[in-house]
This record gives structure tokens, C-alpha cells and sequence, in this order.
């Protein structure tokens, strides 16, 4: 996992297609803006079913 730090405003660049945003900070929580392309899927992990969360951390723990 790539730890950085970002100021308002400041972008991450992912490949060439996608571009993280800090947006804002306030009472301990970051909002972020995603700019990706139509096919790429962003999904928040809560959403995911307790299979598929586990999936995920896997996939995670297998990048270390």
C-alpha cells in the first residue's frame, strides 16, 4: 500500500485515465472526487457482501 500525504486540491493520478482528488477535510474525515472512465467500477467496500469484502482483503494482503 502507497501511503501519501495531499492538500486541498491536490490530485493522485492512476494510470493515465483516472484522477483522485482531496475535495475536502473536516471533523477527522477527507472527502475525495474519483474522475475515471464509464467502465471502470468504483464501489465503497460496505456495500460489498461479507463474501466479497474478504475477496477484497485478500486481493489487498496479496499486494503487500
Amino acid at each position: 500500500m502507497l501511503v501519501i500525504t495531499r492538500r486541498l486540491g491536490e490530485k493522485i493520478l492512476i494510470g493515465d485515465d483516472i484522477c483522485i482528488t482531496l475535495v475536502s477535510t473536516e471533523r477527522g474525515k477527507c472527502k475525495i472526487g474519483i474522475e475515471a472512465p464509464r467502465n471502470v467500477v468504483v464501489t465503497r467496500t460496505e456495500l460489498l457482501t461479507a463474501q466479497q469484502q474478504a475477496e477484497i482483503e485478500h486481493k489487498c494482503k496479496g499486494n503487500k
